[in-house]
Formats: C-alpha cells, sequence, structure tokens
C-alpha cells in the first residue's frame, strides 16, 4: 500500500473521528476533546489517535478512558463511513504537545523579560 494513501486515509479519519465526537458520543465524563493526529500504518491495519484534551490531568485521564471504552464504536463508524472492509485497530494517546510548546513560550517570555529588566 502506498504511503500516500495511507495519509489519505488519515487524514479523513481525523476528520471523521471529529465528526464522530461532536455528534455521536453523548457520555458526559467526555470533556473538551480535540484529535491532533492520525498515523495510519502502511497497510491500514493500525492507527494512532492522538488526542488532545483540555482541563486537568484527571479530566484528561476521565476522557481517554471514556474514548478508549468507545473505540470499538468508533472502528465500526470508520469503518462504515469511510467504506473500509476491515478497520483499523485504533490505539488513543494523549498528545501532550500543545502543553509543552506553551511551557516552552513561557519560558522564553520569562527570559526576554529577564533581560529587558537587566
Amino acid at each position: 500500500m502506498t504511503r500516500i494513501r495511507a495519509q489519505k486515509v488519515a487524514e479523513q479519519m481525523k476528520k471523521e473521528l471529529a465528526d464522530l465526537l461532536q455528534h455521536e458520543l453523548k457520555d458526559p465524563r467526555l470533556g473538551f476533546v480535540t484529535i491532533t493526529r492520525v498515523d495510519v500504518s502502511g497497510d491500514l491495519q493500525h492507527a494512532k489517535v492522538y488526542v488532545s484534551v483540555y482541563g486537568a490531568e484527571e479530566a484528561k485521564e476521565t476522557s481517554l478512558g471514556v474514548l478508549s471504552k468507545a473505540a470499538g464504536f468508533l472502528r465500526g463508524e470508520i469503518a462504515r463511513r469511510l467504506h473500509m472492509r476491515m478497520a483499523p485497530e485504533l490505539v488513543l494517546r494523549l498528545d501532550e504537545s500543545g502543553e509543552y510548546s506553551e511551557r516552552i513560550e513561557q519560558v522564553l517570555k520569562s527570559l526576554n523579560e529577564h533581560d529587558a529588566n537587566d
């Protein structure tokens, strides 16, 4: 399978998963969740779904647990919506790149303020 096809499938999966989270999952424990990235293997059998959750660590853990329990439903809906014979196995991961970049920005700001004061 070409890598270009896997990238196209990953992008479409990202859109469909975002739509499913917004309209289909009605669990009140699910916080503010954003699908940041989807990586699909070359044979389309495995997909790593990176999610960003706004809130405290407890909210992140709870939301990730809800998503993990709903993985079977999400997998079936993805297969149906994308007309795939075999639905990829979904592995949900917490994406902390947003917090990491925010922390770097804070450090740079504090360095600039420190330099301006000297």
